[in-house]
């Protein structure tokens, strides 16, 4: 669920654009006009592929009874996947934000009262990125609790 969640807003943020004409002059919103949109959506495919290609993984660790080692690896990768989910999404909200309200103190105005349909996809976007990101912490707590036991034995 988490990689489909992230697939959905790779998806809807990659495709979203939107053309304004104004007098004779187009306008054209798209994601890769922001570097916070872009990381949105190369942070949600990164999350995507990782958790895809880790199913199999999982699976083959499990049927060989797994090592605390390999459970604790799946940990650290779940950990840093769902930091950059976080970060992908709190940067994305953060211009998201600035494009419906502006900012007046710095003299940037709202932009989502002339391009609705951007604004609308990449919210729709942003919340499915949030999603994933609880779906990746969900998975971190059953990571975490399947490496609870592990043991580090060092020898000097």
């Amino acid at each position: 669920m988490a990689s489909v969640a992230s697939l959905i807003a790779t998806v809807v943020m990659a495709t979203n654009k939107q053309t304004l004409e104004v007098y004779t002059f187009q306008i054209q919103a798209k994601f890769s006009n922001s570097p916070s949109f872009i990381f949105l959506v190369i942070g949600n495919a990164v999350a995507s592929f990782y958790a895809l290609l880790s199913v199999p993984f999982v699976f083959v660790v499990d049927s060989k009874s797994s090592t605390s080692r390999s459970s604790f690896f799946f940990f650290l990768l779940d950990l840093m996947i769902m930091g950059l989910v976080l970060a992908a999404s709190s940067a994305a909200t953060a211009i998201g934000y600035v494009g419906k309200k502006g900012n007046s103190h710095a003299g940037w105005t709202p932009i989502c009262d002339q391009v609705g349909k951007f604004c609308d996809r990449a919210g729709a976007s942003i919340v499915c990125s949030y999603a994933s990101f609880v779906l990746f912490f969900l998975l971190l707590v059953l990571s975490a609790n399947r490496s609870k036991n592990t043991t580090v034995a060092c020898s000097y």
